[in-house]
């Protein structure tokens, strides 16, 4: 399930890739600094001076996610169908991730309840852990694409903010699309921004 990309406790610190970055993705392919998805019709440019994540900090980082939601609902997911798109990093406060996984309504019921229950387990298994947190829902669009917009503010047991995270969902093509960005400095914000708010969908 691709909540599972959130940073939940802590995000795992994440070193620079000197390979062939396509080796670290699932679905798609980096072309002259360019992300694009053929199934999902999407393209985005990778900032530059922001590293492509490597697939072993992926794979570590979604299995935190789903030991801490086993831990707060008892009841294990299926995530065999989940595809890395692109994620990458500046440091251990700044990233950006996206996934995708097939979903059928006729199978699956509506996506949007469906989100809004990836939502509220989002905030009961970062709840689970005593983060103080605060949420508040919205709606955005890129490129015509209507996303649904969950902030998240964490903060430490003293009310300092220690993490902003903006988790965008949307249905396309098929696949439930999650889009994360997790920032605490403006300018990184600002940056993950203007690519994510450019970026196109065909």
């Amino acid at each position: 399930m691709r909540f599972l990309n959130i940073c939940l406790l802590s995000i795992l610190f994440l070193f620079s890739c000197k390979s062939d970055p396509n080796k670290e993705l699932d679905q798609g392919e980096i072309k002259n600094g360019y992300y694009h998805s053929e199934e999902i019709g999407w393209t985005i440019e990778i900032p530059k001076g922001w590293i492509v994540t490597k697939r072993n900090e992926l794979e570590a980082q979604t299995k935190k996610g789903l030991d801490a939601v086993v831990e707060t609902t008892g009841v294990e997911h299926d995530i065999s169908e989940l595809k890395q798109l692109i994620n990458f990093h500046k440091d251990e406060f700044h990233s950006f991730q996206s996934s995708a996984e097939p979903f059928n309504e006729e199978v699956d019921g509506s996506w949007h309840e469906n989100n809004l229950l990836l939502n509220e387990l989002v905030y009961q298994t970062l709840s689970n852990y005593g983060i103080p947190i605060d949420t508040s829902y919205s709606k955005a669009q890129i490129d015509q694409v209507d996303f649904e917009l969950l902030h998240i503010t964490l903060y430490d047991q003293e009310g300092e903010v220690i993490l902003y995270q903006d988790i965008y969902g949307s249905f396309i093509n098929g696949y439930d699309v999650g889009i994360n960005l997790n920032y605490v400095n403006d300018k990184e914000k600002d940056e993950l921004m203007t690519v994510l708010n450019h970026s196109t969908f065909k």
